[in-house]
């Protein structure tokens, strides 16, 4: 699976993980990114792709230029090209990514305790489908 857009891989049922593919598509002004739940076929295939964990989701993960991001470097990466104060996020970039990660880590474990999950995955509406990876 090839695709020249850089992708986010995200927890599907998760609150917090839905919530912030919605930010990220309100502030993706140029549509830059595409979106798969780790769950769904493409997000599986991809996971496979990058030699990754198929059932730990405790990250979302940026595919860009066949490299396979996670954690809070995923997440700058993925804020310094959205619109808005978000791209101040970058300044956290001086942090080194252990310190970064272990407040990343620590949200990540927590998530379904603070924010809840589904019982699936969301269905994109019909004029977000073409952004998200098609099972096929």
């Amino acid at each position: 699976m090839v695709s020249s857009s850089p992708i986010i891989l995200f927890d599907g049922i998760c609150n917090l993980c839905n919530r912030s593919v919605q930010f990220i598509i309100k502030h993706d002004k140029e549509k830059v990114y595409r979106f798969a739940a780790f769950q769904s076929k493409a997000g599986q295939k991809l996971l496979q792709q990058y030699n990754l964990p198929l059932k730990q989701y405790s990250s979302f993960l940026l595919i860009e230029n066949n490299k396979a991001y996670s954690q809070s470097t995923a997440a700058l990466k993925v804020a310094k090209n959205l619109s808005g104060l978000v791209k101040l996020a970058v300044v956290f970039n001086i942090v080194p990514a252990g310190i970064r990660n272990i407040v990343y880590n620590f949200v990540a474990r927590n998530r379904y305790q603070w924010f809840g999950k589904k019982e699936s995955c969301m269905v994109p509406t019909q004029d977000l489908k073409a952004r998200f990876l098609t099972d096929d």
